[in-house]
C-alpha cells in the first residue's frame, strides 16, 4: 500500500480571479517551491501538480512501511509553509496562503502513460478516496 496526499489552496478561484496571472503563477511558484523542499526532506514522491492543486504519494517509488506517517508529518509542515507564504509579496495586506489537505492509504496502480510528454500516473479507488478526503477538508485542516 501507498498513502496519496493531495491540496488545494483555499479560496483559489477568488484569488485567481483578483490577481494578475504573473503574480498568481509566483504565488504558485513559492508555495510549491517550499512543498517541493518538504517533500524531498519527507522522501516522498511528488506526482503532479495541477492548478493549486499538489499531490505526492508515499509509498513509491521505492516501499516504505511508515508512509503514512511520513505524509502526516509533510502535511503538518505543508500547512506551517502555506501559512508563512504570502499570496503577493507586493501586497502583505492580503495575507497569506491557506490550505486544505486530504490522504488516504491503500493499493494503486502507477505507470508512466502516454508518449508525448509521458506522465507518472496513479490509478485506483484510493487516489480518488484521497482526492474526496481533500476536497471536503476545510481551511487549514487536515482530513485523512
Amino acid at each position: 500500500p501507498v498513502t496519496i496526499f493531495f491540496s488545494d489552496i483555499v479560496g483559489y478561484t477568488d484569488l485567481s480571479a483578483s490577481l494578475p496571472p504573473h503574480k498568481v503563477m509566483r504565488m504558485l511558484d513559492r508555495l510549491y517551491t517550499q512543498l517541493d523542499a518538504l517533500c524531498i526532506q519527507a522522501k516522498l514522491f511528488k506526482v503532479e501538480t495541477i492548478g493549486d492543486a499538489y499531490m505526492c504519494v508515499g509509498g513509491l517509488p521505492d516501499m516504505q512501511k511508515e508512509h503514512a506517517v511520513r505524509v502526516a508529518l509533510f502535511s503538518v509542515n505543508a500547512i506551517a509553509a502555506a501559512g508563512k507564504t504570502l499570496v503577493d509579496e507586493e501586497a502583505p495586506e492580503l495575507g497569506c496562503i491557506n490550505i486544505r489537505i486530504g490522504f488516504h492509504s491503500g493499493p494503486v496502480v502507477a505507470s508512466v502513460v502516454g508518449e508525448l510528454n509521458p506522465r507518472y500516473c496513479l490509478f485506483g479507488d484510493t487516489v480518488n478516496t484521497a482526492s474526496r478526503m481533500e476536497s471536503n477538508s476545510e481551511k487549514n485542516m487536515i482530513n485523512m
